[in-house]
């Protein structure tokens, strides 16, 4: 179906550009120690290879609520109910095993990191409860988020506070010692992330137009998202931290879209979210380009964990032959096995590492793909 092949082409583009964000993450020379989007020591190419890269989770998440609108007006409640909890109990469990295990290589679980695929398990059991909603009710309760939680920090909680303490880790990045070297954190606090996906439950039924129409619909909801993204921003009041006049303009061009993920401010999600929208409205895009993203697109968690465990491993080997030894690695919090030396690839070899790592994993992705549509009678299936 048309609108199923919108969901994984635009899932597909995301989940490329996001193997992207990872490979950088763990091989580029500077990720250790500077953060990309640091005007004071990026550069123009460096900071969009980090800002293209926001694009993924939120769209990500997103489609997730899309997805589960689809199922729910094709199964019905209490079939969605029960895999929506069944499978975010999953996810919440994947991400803090295996996906953990991918990103740290670290068989002691020193640290332990809630990010995006927990953070979708999480909406899913929260969803799971909403179902009954009307799709226009779980959309205001969803935009009511994006647009408030910002609003959160300024809560005066008192000194001490039970309550802050326990709605912090819900709006806000923590980090918890759970040892003497090791940690919970929160990197992707989940209410945010809830609201993303409960608006893109609120437009599911946008799929189920006429095709003209609905693309009409994404691309005027899309262009509205990114005007208001501007329209905000310019006024520099509301929604993340203030953009200011920089060294040049194109120094101030980035300040003005360096916008926040974590957690994702109002600004960063019209800003993604307005582009995913302009994807979702595409017309014509080659048969042989479209089909590539599709591979990527309809196995989305099997990409995910395998694109990990690829670009951690492929890093490893790169050290190796950069003339560490294996006790020269650290596997602490964020190193990935960078050693303190100097290490790591140029920005054009992280590129070029990028488009091998989506190249190698594609036919994978094909043969997993067509496995699990040839069998469609193995339920478990639909948990992976």
């Amino acid at each position: 179906m048309k609108r199923l092949s919108n969901i994984d082409f635009t899932r597909g583009i995301v989940m490329v550009i996001m193997a992207l964000d990872h490979v950088r993450d763990m091989v580029h020379v500077t990720a250790i120690t500077q953060n990309p989007t640091n005007l004071q020591t990026t550069t123009p190419l460096l900071f969009f290879t980090r800002w293209i890269t926001h694009l993924c989770a939120p769209t990500f998440v997103f489609l997730a609520g899309v997805s589960v609108y689809i199922q729910l007006k094709e199964k019905g409640v209490q079939s969605t109910r029960s895999f929506l909890l069944k499978r975010g109990l999953w996810l919440i469990v994947l991400e803090l095993t295996v996906v953990n295990f991918a990103l740290w290589f670290d068989i002691r679980f020193r640290t332990l990191i809630f990010e995006v695929i927990a953070a979708i398990g999480f909406g899913f059991v929260v969803l799971s409860l909403l179902v009954k909603l009307s799709s226009r009710n779980i959309g205001i309760i969803g935009i009511s988020i994006i647009t408030l939680h910002n609003l959160f920090p300024l809560i005066p909680f008192g000194e001490g506070s039970q309550l802050g303490v326990a709605l912090r880790p819900l709006f806000l990045p923590n980090a918890f010692p759970t040892g003497a070297q090791s940690f919970f954190i929160i990197g992707y606090p989940p209410i945010p992330w809830l609201g993303i996906m409960l608006a893109g439950f609120s437009i599911g039924n946008w799929f189920y137009m006429q095709e003209n129409e609905m693309q009409k619909r994404f691309l005027k909801a899309g262009l509205i998202v990114l005007l208001l993204f501007v329209v905000i921003r310019f006024l520099n009041f509301y929604g993340d931290f203030p953009w200011s006049p920089q060294k040049n303009a194109v120094f101030t061009f980035l300040s003005f879209n360096n916008i926040t993920k974590y957690p994702p401010s109002l600004l960063f999600v019209l800003s993604t979210i307005g582009i995913s929208l302009l994807i979702l409205a595409y017309t014509s895009v080659p048969r042989k380009f479209e089909s590539i993203f599709l591979t990527y697109g309809k196995v989305p968690l099997f990409y995910f964990v395998v694109h990990l465990f690829l670009v951690h491993a492929v890093t490893l080997v790169i050290l190796l032959l950069q003339g560490f030894a294996w006790s020269d690695l650290n596997f602490g919090t964020f190193a990935f096995g960078r050693p303190k030396e100097p290490s790591g690839l140029e920005l054009w070899a992280v590129y070029l590492m990028w488009i091998l790592v989506v190249i190698s994993l594609y036919y994978p992705c094909r043969w997993y793909a067509r496995f699990k549509e040839s069998h469609r009678d193995w339920n478990w299936l639909r948990y992976l």
